[in-house]
């Protein structure tokens, strides 16, 4: 990206051009302060919920409302060309992830639209797609490569971008309808199938397949949440014979198991997953007795980041349901951990079955590519 040219006065970051209008210009205009302000309480008001404990959202809802916010701050933002338009979206996207650093879904959309501007500004700046890939395989060989400023600007870019968000949160709707669509290819009669906790995702996959297959759901009620339980609860309304047990049987039960299936909160770049505690004590058991692991995950939970790179992922809550505080005479003796997730290693996993087909872990990288930017996996 071209450096910010100072001195100018004219307000652009080294575009060429003034600005789409200044700021006298947009106070000017009625109703665009109300705007600009209405869209940084909604910017706030999602960060303050981002930060605030209480009920977790669903990853889905979080990505829909990420690309809705993006989509405003395009549409209301003061920019002339793309690279002042990526910068003011990492910008806020860099607040929105600091918020909750463990949510990496809006991290992700964030990365998804940059890549949109990226290839709405190509198009635009006459570059195919075919130019595209020979620039990601000159920067293979040279760590440097091709750089692009993003400077030119061209009034249809901010049209082109906004109906291409749009087709994303279209997209969005669609992914768990798309993994349910591929359960009769994994499931099969008289099987017996094992998960853990509640996923959404893997409750509509199970729910397909139930329709014209008849198998046996055992669920590891996810203690000390015990989210498990509504997971029986609703396979069980629709005539699917589950059985709840403790996360203590898994290894118990497992030589009985035929696959497992479950979800997941985060895809590291790696192929690992972030789950919910107690998925990795049932993945080593499902390795132990080469049970097959399907994970159900939509693409939007495919994180460039890596394991090691911080300790972002590891959330701890109280220990409140373990060990109640009315236990005062242990707790003055003990330190107890109540850990959200848990980190799984790409080698425990057989399959990814995401929106768009199956995939094995070490694929993960070519799907990383195709959605993401480079130059954007540090935001």
């Amino acid at each position: 990206m071209g450096k910010r040219h100072g001195g100018s006065g004219s307000g652009a970051w080294g575009c060429g051009v003034p600005p789409v209008r200044s700021v006298a210009a947009a106070a000017a205009m009625p109703g665009a302060a109300d705007r600009s302000s209405e869209l940084s309480e909604q910017i706030e008001a999602f960060v303050a919920r981002l930060r605030g404990g209480g009920e977790r959202p669903r990853s889905e809802d979080t990505a829909r409302q990420t690309l809705s916010l993006l989509r405003k701050i395009i549409a209301h933002g003061q920019w002339s060309c793309a690279g002042e338009l990526m910068d003011l979206i990492r910008r806020e996207g860099q607040r929105m992830v600091a918020a909750q650093p463990s949510e990496t879904t809006v991290g992700n959309m964030v990365r998804r639209v940059l890549k949109v501007i990226r290839e709405e500004y190509g198009r635009l700046h006459g570059r195919s797609e075919e130019s595209d890939q020979q620039e990601s395989l000159h920067k293979l060989l040279t760590s440097g490569g091709l750089s692009e400023d993003f400077r030119t600007p061209y009034p249809p870019l901010r049209a082109n971008v906004i109906e291409a968000i749009n087709e994303l949160l279209i997209e969005l709707e669609g992914t768990t309808d798309n993994i349910a669509m591929q359960a009769l290819e994994h499931i099969h009669s008289n099987e017996v199938i094992m998960t853990i906790g509640y996923s959404r995702t893997v409750e509509a996959f199970l729910k397909e397949a139930a329709r014209k297959r008849k198998f046996q759901v055992i669920v590891a009620e996810c203690a000390p949440f015990c989210q498990g339980h509504e997971m029986a609860v609703r396979l069980s309304k629709e005539n699917i014979e589950t059985t709840v047990m403790s996360d203590a049987a898994i290894f118990a039960v497992m030589s009985r198991v035929n696959k497992v299936i479950i979800g997941t909160k985060t895809i590291l770049a790696n192929g690992a997953l972030i789950a919910v505690s107690g998925t990795h004590t049932l993945a080593l058991a499902a390795k132990h007795h080469s049970t097959p692991l399907i994970v159900c995950a939509p693409m939007f939970k495919l994180s460039p980041q890596f394991p090691n790179e911080e300790d972002s992922f590891h959330k701890f809550v109280s220990p409140q349901e373990v060990l109640p505080f009315t236990e005062g005479e242990i707790l003055a003796k003990i330190n107890v951990h109540c850990p959200v997730f848990d980190y799984v290693p790409p080698e425990l996993i057989t399959l990814f079955i995401s929106n768009i087909g199956g995939n094995a872990p070490s694929y993960i990288y070519r799907l990383m590519s195709e959605l993401y930017h480079p130059d954007d996996y540090e935001l």
